[in-house]
């Protein structure tokens, strides 16, 4: 159930019934960050990427995924960020999520991709990796990626001029695949035995180039 608090803004002294948003997690569980009670709502000042996003762990299958941080705008014009309070205690992924990640960094050092390294937490699930000219996304859970995985990878390697390559554990929806072929973004199915597979046309293409 998603939370309320009351907020005050510190600019014009009103007070807003800020109710907390829901995002569905990979497993299909509707997941709401938890609001800090003990803290204040500040202004917005500066924005940066890293802190858009916040780490919110889904209470029914345990993965952490990262949602975009609550936010209030006041009639006066203040944009307010609702403190939270933060999931960090998966630092380090599963077992199984290392697999799938080192599966996907061999891949791409295959194809000639060697500074392939792992950044820092990115949204809105999966681990993610990057590289010259490459970003790409590794989806753990054990459902499969969707269509809006799909995008958000698109969106992010459009913003950095790069391709993006999508490898998931589940595969990807009927949607997923087709988004994929229309955004030319390779997907690729990471098999039981850790080899990522192509799964739609732009993958094929992109095997193709390996050495």
């Amino acid at each position: 159930m998603s939370e309320k608090l009351t907020v005050h803004c510190p600019v014009c002294r009103r007070a807003h019934r800020y109710t907390a948003p829901s995002y569905p997690c990979a497993c299909g569980t509707p997941v709401v960050p938890p609001l800090d009670r003990r803290r204040p709502a500040v202004p917005v000042v500066h924005r940066a990427w890293q802190e858009e996003w916040v780490t919110v762990r889904c209470p029914a299958c345990g993965l952490s995924g990262e949602w975009p941080r609550p936010q209030l705008g006041c009639p006066c014009g203040t944009s307010l960020r609702i403190p939270v309070t933060e999931d960090d205690t998966d630092t380090e992924p599963d077992g199984r999520v290392r697999d799938a990640v080192a599966a996907a960094e061999r891949y791409l050092r295959g194809l000639g991709h060697r500074d392939v390294r792992r950044v820092g937490r990115r949204p809105p699930s999966g681990l993610w990796l990057t590289g010259h000219g490459i970003v790409a996304q590794v989806h753990p859970a054990p459902l499969p990626a969707t269509e809006r995985d799909v995008e958000c990878l698109w969106l992010t390697a459009m913003a950095e001029s790069a391709l993006g390559v999508h490898f998931s554990r589940a595969g990807h929806t009927d949607g997923a695949r087709a988004r994929g072929d229309t955004l030319a973004v390779p997907l690729f199915l990471i098999d039981r035995d850790g080899v990522p597979r192509p799964a739609n046309t732009p993958a094929d293409d992109l095997d193709a180039t390996r050495a």
